[in-house]
């Protein structure tokens, strides 16, 4: 057996002649040698230098280095990110950002958390224990106390604690108080919209844009221009809020609506609140009752009713209707509110408010088709508009029978936002253009993009002949106010309680065209359970409050918006003239040839 035995190889002559180097440098190094201990010192002397010279290149990175982003910085950008202006659609400002100063703490850099709860407790409203618990935690940042007083400002800062700072905040102010609160809404502490357009804003992708890290400044932000009028609206909730005091009503709201574009111009609803505190938007009275809340709106249904009937042929301004006794359906009974046991036409059906006389020309009609006009004007499914606050009609989804159309017709059995309402009824004056309303400033032309066309432009001629014909001689006369040539229909529906009528209370509405012959602006009041007065007889019917509140209204902001007094036009209504319709109660040729 032969045995392998491996040997290593000889180094090289190179190789051997490192080593004999690094042999000296070592034994250089450690030896005791007098010769050597200059360059001993001074291979030293340049290691430290070496050493020293890192240290200070790195203390100078660390003083010019950005300051790191820790809990303070990231709470510093959430907060400190600006929310644009919000203007009327005259450049006032609705809504702004002012700077203001919070005070936060980093638990981990106090070194008395008690010594500090004392001393920021007997500086600032904080509740102690709860500041405790919170210097108390192992958080890097947490909040002592949001917007401060420039004198808490002052005192915290006098303190010197360590660990405890301030901090430069955007809050929203809102400088008209409760002026166009429930349209403008509010942002919370954190600047974040909650409500309104405030809302509507962070859903345009400005919350995305601050929760990307993008530094957004009041500089760097365009205001958005509202369709409000400022001076209009305060007019508005001043008259509207005389009337619910002086009716005596719960509640109440107002608006005006450009009928040409969909701009809402005014909004009120009161009671509301001052979105510069800490609204409660859960408390059910203080929503928004144009947009959230949903009412029987009564006799200004009748509109939309004799609208349709007109616009499919099978009734014009000179039909009869028969109204000489009550109309029964089964086991319910129509009856008139102020009957006049007569064969009324379609203008005497409107001038009177006849629920009989409506109730048949819904039924000429049809369930089917009934319906189908409803839903064409918007009034079935839920209104949408830049408020994300928005309500759900209500109205008999199962089963609409015969009785539904002939108690729908006239405003009963089916609950709109108001806002839906008039909505539709802008559509029926304006030459038939169904536009969604709007809080944003836009043009007709704009408007006229998206619009849908409803009704025939003679149809929508006749609707303002029938509303001025009733603001001269019928039940709106509380809003003929001479030289605006306004049109108008009221609306007063029993309100359901615990799903029934209740007679003695209310809910009123009013609806006005101005002018008449070319309409610009529609108005719509309404208020919750208002009471009869002596002067008013002891009625609380809707011409008695809120068709006496919108007169007011007008009277007041016409001027603001522009609308001088005029006298009244020779013709105003061209199209009606040419068919031979008269926009009186007087019969016509056309009656005597036949027509019904």
């Amino acid at each position: 057996m032969r045995i392998a035995i491996e040997t290593s190889p000889r180094p090289t002559a190179k190789a051997q002649g490192r080593l004999a180097r690094l042999g000296r440098l070592a034994r250089g190094l450690f030896s005791t040698s007098l010769a050597l201990s200059a360059s001993r010192m001074r291979l030293v002397a340049l290691l430290f230098l070496g050493i020293y010279g890192l240290v200070c290149c790195r203390l100078v990175y660390l003083g010019l280095k950005p300051e790191p982003v820790n809990l303070r910085r990231a709470a510093a950008d959430a907060v400190a990110a600006a929310r644009p202006d919000l203007l009327d659609r005259n450049g006032e400002i609705l809504a702004t950002d002012v700077k203001t100063m919070s005070v936060f703490a980093e638990p981990r850099r106090l070194s008395d958390k008690d010594e500090a709860t004392e001393l920021l407790t007997a500086t600032l409203p904080v509740d102690a224990k709860q500041l405790r618990e919170r210097l108390g935690s192992r958080k890097g940042f947490v909040w002592v106390k949001r917007e401060v007083t420039p004198h808490q400002r002052d005192e915290v800062f006098h303190l010197g604690l360590a660990g405890v700072g301030l901090l430069a905040e955007n809050k929203r102010i809102y400088p008209n108080g409760p002026l166009a609160a429930h349209v403008l809404g509010f942002a919370d502490t954190d600047n974040i919209g909650v409500a309104g357009m405030e809302k509507y804003v962070d859903g345009q992708g400005l919350a995305s844009l601050h929760g990307a890290g993008f530094e957004l400044t009041a500089e760097t932000l365009q205001p958005i221009t509202l369709s409000l009028d400022l001076k209009a609206t305060h007019a508005v909730r001043d008259e509207l809020a005389k009337g619910i005091e002086h009716f005596k009503a719960k509640a109440g709201a107002a608006a005006i609506m450009d009928v040409n574009t969909g701009e809402v111009v005014a909004m009120a609803s009161v009671p509301d609140y001052d979105p510069n505190g800490s609204p409660n938007i859960r408390d059910k009275e203080l929503i928004n009752r144009l947009n959230v809340g949903i009412y029987e709106m009564g006799s200004t249904f009748k509109a939309l009713t004799i609208a349709m009937a007109l616009d499919s042929g099978k009734v014009n301004l000179n039909s009869r209707l028969d109204a000489r006794g009550e109309l029964s359906l089964g086991r319910a009974t129509i009856h008139d509110y102020h009957a006049t046991h007569a064969m009324l036409t379609v203008p005497e059906v409107f001038v009177h408010s006849s629920n009989i006389g409506t109730a048949r020309m819904a039924l000429g009609q049809g369930v089917e088709k009934h319906r189908a006009f409803l839903y064409k004007l918007g009034q079935l499914t839920r209104m949408h508009t830049e408020l994300p606050e928005s309500a759900e009609p209500m109205w008999p989804r199962k089963r609409w029978s015969e009785l539904s159309t002939a108690t729908i017709a006239f405003g009963h059995g089916i609950a709109v936002a108001p806002m839906q309402a008039m909505m539709g009824v802008a559509a029926l004056v304006n030459g038939g253009y169904l536009m969604s309303p709007t809080f944003l400033k836009r043009s007709e032309e704009e408007a006229r993009k998206n619009a849908t066309q409803v009704i025939k432009p003679e149809t929508s001629e006749a609707m303002r002949c029938l509303m001025r014909l009733n603001a001269e001689i019928g039940t709106a006369k509380k809003v003929n106010v001479p030289g605006y040539y306004v049109g108008g229909k009221t609306g007063t529906a029993e309100k359901a309680i615990h799903g029934h009528y209740v007679k003695n209370r209310l809910f009123t509405t009013f609806m006005a065209v101005m002018p008449a012959d070319k309409p610009k602006y529609l108005f719509l009041t309404l208020m919750d359970e208002p009471q009869g007065l002596p002067e008013t007889h002891g009625e609380a019917t809707a011409a008695w409050n809120s068709g006496i509140v919108t007169g007011e209204i007008i009277k007041r902001v016409a001027p603001i918006l522009g609308m001088a007094p005029r006298s009244d036009p020779t013709q105003p209504f061209p199209l009606l003239a040419k068919q031979g319709y008269s926009c009186s109660l007087a019969p016509t040729v056309a009656a005597a040839s036949g027509a019904h």
